[in-house]
């Protein structure tokens, strides 16, 4: 078995994959429209489909907004070094809602991000097992 993709339904699909493009250097991998379903389906991530899990964003066409609900937490990106992400992604445009440092129990180095639609997403440095 292998982990694909996460999938996240997004209000504005473009400017979903602006974000992820433009602000966190994803690459847009694949799209395509369903006519029949009314939704477009949207391929990202940071290498191939083939070699890497990816995200889906999931576009229902007459449908601008979603609750999020309690039980969702996070994406995490791996960086080489959170707080030069984190201030990437401010002078990008992106939405910074933890500013990098460590995590609240531990040493690990931490920020999150907040896409479009309020999802968040964490930094965290790539040596975070040691913390």
């Amino acid at each position: 078995m292998r982990f694909l993709h996460t999938m996240l339904r997004v209000g504005d699909l473009q400017k979903s994959i602006d974000f992820y493009t433009n602000v966190l250097g994803m690459k847009l991998l694949r799209q395509k429209e369903y006519p029949k379903g009314e939704f477009t389906l949207a391929f990202l991530g940071y290498g191939s489909e083939e070699d890497h899990t990816v995200l889906e964003l999931t576009y229902n066409w007459d449908v601008s907004s979603y609750d999020l609900g309690d039980g969702y937490g996070h994406i995490a990106i791996e960086v080489d070094d959170v707080y030069k992400a984190a201030e990437a992604v401010k002078k990008a445009g992106g939405k910074i809602i933890r500013e990098a440092g460590p995590m609240n129990a531990g040493t690990t180095i931490i920020a999150f991000a907040e896409d479009p639609d309020g999802y968040q997403i964490e930094f965290i440095g790539a040596d975070h097992t040691r913390g």
